[in-house]
């Protein structure tokens, strides 16, 4: 079960419903392999594996740990609402992976599923994503229209806009958003200039969106010392630009981090260095 890595509480609490009202904290409920890792919020468990060689050993004893606890804590796990996504960009042939068993029930392998708020696709591209927010931004334009025929004013047009069409297309941006295809990012614009003619104002576009989100996300970590990523900027010895982050491939080079420190070098900043921190 794989997901790229959100930003996740460091204890979650899951409430137990029988005769006892009892609170269960699931901190403890940590990986035992260091190639795994688990990943919660709320009520939704995601179980993390890198597997190399075709060695499957500690993601599977992982699954079962897991299976373990949430047996010995009184927590039942649905099986039919869990899903497995591999991602293999391996160009040789590999051998074919045996599903996923929770309690004798196998786990339904899936090219894409659905993940708070995002559709991630095994081969991490985000077509699906976008055009489910397009459709879902489209279908709201609906009532954009229907406040202009009421003779509202633009303010409270580009208010709603902002509210519930902007807030659509533009979520969880800073991770998605870097590697969409040129089409997808047309279409996700199609939706804004259909925006600006109803509302009769001029609109951030969606990518004068990202970059300002991408930015104030940066700036936030690097003013945050503590932060797990805040050691991947780093000043070159002039104190004006950041030290590039080698890739290999473009969807590496396109994804968050990488983005924003191509972004942090070309947007004129007074840059914070440790010590003014």
């Amino acid at each position: 079960m794989f997901i790229p890595s959100p930003q996740v509480a460091e204890e979650n609490e899951c409430r137990i419903s029988d005769e006892r009202n009892s609170t269960l904290f699931t901190h403890d409920c940590a990986p035992i392999y260091g190639s795994n890792s688990i990943i919660k919020f709320a009520d939704d468990t995601t179980v993390i594996g890198l597997i190399r060689g075709d060695d499957e050993t500690a993601y599977r004893e992982e699954v079962r740990h897991l299976t373990t606890w949430c047996a010995d804590n009184n927590l039942a796990l649905n099986t039919k609402k869990t899903k497995e996504i591999i991602v293999d960009f391996r160009r040789a042939g590999s051998q074919a992976h045996t599903p996923i068993s929770i309690n004798g029930a196998a786990v339904e392998r899936v090219p894409s599923f659905k993940f708070l708020g995002i559709h991630i696709s095994d081969d991490l591209t985000w077509s699906i994503n976008s055009s489910t927010l397009v459709k879902k931004a489209q279908q709201r334009l609906y009532f954009l229209r229907s406040l202009k025929k009421a003779h509202l004013c633009p303010r409270i047009l580009v208010n709603f806009y902002r509210c519930t069409i902007e807030s659509i297309l533009t979520n969880c941006i800073t991770v998605w958003y870097g590697n969409c295809s040129a089409s997808d990012r047309k279409a996700l614009q199609r939706v804004v200039k259909t925006a600006q003619r109803i509302t009769s104002t001029q609109l951030d576009s969606i990518e004068q969106i990202y970059r300002r989100r991408c930015l104030g996300k940066t700036r936030n970590i690097i003013k945050d010392s503590s932060h797990p990523n805040n050691k991947l900027f780093t000043l070159l010895p002039s104190g004006r630009r950041y030290r590039s982050l080698r890739s290999r491939t473009s969807r590496l080079r396109k994804s968050f981090f990488y983005e924003a420190v191509t972004l942090l070098n070309s947007t004129p900043f007074p840059h914070s260095t440790p010590s003014s921190l």
